[in-house]
């Protein structure tokens, strides 16, 4: 078999149904859309969320909450993961190995174990993971 040879399989394809053309057809006259009223008539489209007049349920339901627009948002990284990299760990290098989104703050977690003297350069350092990369001989750098 060869790309020019390729076509589709037998009966997945169906041809266009033509409305409005004659009483043979079976869609003649109104062409299937009933008769008068707003969806029969050209150009007809619902606007999302319309529920017939009736006040629709984005309206019905209370607002709550807000959203502030001075949160900063860190990318979240846990001792166990760092483990693996190495002893030098900059958010470059958290980046590079796909731990942290491009842009992002980087804040480190104390979940996990260091068996090494790790030089961690970070936005921030939760305090149980301070606590355990000084413990094992370490630094932590904040930027």
């Amino acid at each position: 078999m060869k790309l020019h040879e390729l076509k589709p399989r037998e009966g997945s394809r169906h041809s266009r149904k033509r409305v409005g053309r004659g009483p043979g057809s079976g869609t003649g006259k109104t062409a299937g859309k009933g008769h008068k009223g707003q969806k029969s008539r050209s150009g007809y489209s619902q606007r999302i969320g319309f529920e017939g007049g009736q006040m629709p349920l984005t309206r019905r339901v209370p607002k709550r909450g807000f959203t502030n627009i001075f949160r900063t948002v860190y990318s979240t990284v846990n001792l166990s993961q760092l483990a693996e990299i190495g002893s030098e760990i900059s958010p470059e290098v958290l980046l590079e190995k796909g731990l942290v989104r491009r842009g992002r703050k980087v804040k480190i977690l104390g979940d996990g174990e260091v068996t090494g003297a790790l030089v961690v350069t970070a936005n921030k350092f939760s305090k149980a993971a301070r606590e355990k990369i000084e413990a094992a001989g370490g630094r932590c750098v904040e930027l």
